[in-house]
């Protein structure tokens, strides 16, 4: 029975960056030897970081002044990195999950930081409007995809003072406007690579304006001039990164890959919507994130919800619990989930409802 993987993460990768990751596990380009095993340091690994920086450039039309790091410690480390490297007097943060609120409060452990405005209210099943960013803000920072509740912010954000995003769950899955941001991140292991690699994309000039002295370890500029290569990287991650960075490139690239989203998206959130056991838990359409399409049983199907999870994993559907703060269903339809897997799903509520 075929199966289709709907975690959130660790997620579903390309079938071409397991394979050639699981070769090179075996032997790294005939040389007999793993890619767990050779140098950081050796001609051969320091090629892939260099093919793998140049591709993200490349995929994303990063401009000029950029860096594309790779690192390690997860988003979660990053909630820390970037006021350590970017706070001086005052923060600005909206509030639209978990992952939002994490950021901001370790924001908070480096002094005032404003909360433009929040979603915490209705449980964010919706995103803030009206909000307006401090101008005497360090930096504004943005969760552009809510991989818990479902909404997302699919459109770069014009921000007076410099932006920052954590796009650990939506990175890839549209195009972007790199310029108007002064730095984004995110961990891998959703659109990218298996866990252990943190991507950073950062503009060189935004660094060097605070006050603080900062920890080696924690300093962007530290990790600029090494390459990455201030510690030993994640080295196979950072493998498997590059062989999806390549397939999206085969791919036809992120244009490609966002009308693939889009269409992914589109069948689902429609099914959801006209099968009588079923509600999406975002009710705008336009703010429904196109990576994590959460739903729950309507009022009169709520007990046939454990049913239904069972139901769809007999059918192979992986992964479709939602977060234990929402309940209901997540489908995470990352870039790497083919339509034939929308496709399977769509089939297996309506047999479900058949049921029912």
């Amino acid at each position: 029975m075929k199966k289709y993987n709907f975690y959130a993460g660790p997620s579903i990768l390309s079938q071409y960056t397991i394979d050639n990751t699981a070769k090179a596990i075996i032997d790294f380009n005939g040389s007999g030897l793993s890619i767990m095993e050779i140098s950081h340091r050796s001609k051969e690994f320091m090629a892939i970081m260099k093919e793998a920086a140049d591709l993200f450039k490349e995929l994303l039309d990063i401009p000029t002044g950029y860096s594309v790091l790779f690192l390690q410690g997860g988003a979660s480390l990053q909630f820390a990195m970037v006021p350590m490297n970017y706070f001086n007097k005052k923060a600005a943060y909206l509030d639209t999950g978990e992952w939002a609120s994490k950021a901001i409060k370790e924001a908070k452990l480096f002094g005032e930081t404003v909360v433009v405005a929040s979603s915490k209210d209705l449980m964010y099943s919706y995103l803030p409007k009206g909000w307006k960013v401090p101008e005497d803000a360090d930096y504004f920072h943005i969760t552009t995809n809510n991989t818990i509740y479902g909404t997302e912010i699919k459109e770069d954000i014009d921000c007076k003072v410099p932006l920052i995003a954590d796009m650990s769950s939506d990175i890839f899955s549209r195009p972007l406007d790199v310029s108007k941001y002064a730095l984004i991140y995110g961990g891998a292991q959703k659109n990218l690579a298996p866990a252990g690699v943190t991507f950073v994309i950062v503009k060189d000039d935004s660094l060097g304006k605070v006050d603080r002295v900062i920890p080696t370890m924690l300093s962007y500029k530290i990790h600029i001039e090494k390459e990455s290569m201030f510690n030993t990287p994640p080295c196979v991650a950072v493998y498997a990164a590059l062989q999806t960075l390549k397939w999206y490139k085969q791919m036809g690239g992120i244009r490609v890959m966002h009308k693939r989203n889009l269409e992914k998206a589109e069948i689902l959130y429609n099914e959801i919507q006209r099968n009588k056991l079923f509600k999406p838990t975002v009710a705008n359409p336009e703010e429904r994130s196109i990576m994590n399409v959460t739903f729950v049983m309507n009022d009169n199907y709520k007990e046939k919800e454990n049913e239904f999870l069972e139901f769809s994993s007999s059918k192979g559907m992986v992964g479709l619990k939602g977060h234990r703060t929402v309940g209901g269903f997540r489908a995470s339809i990352y870039n790497a989930m083919p339509l034939d897997g929308i496709k399977a799903l769509v089939e297996v509520m309506k047999e479900f409802e058949k049921k029912v």
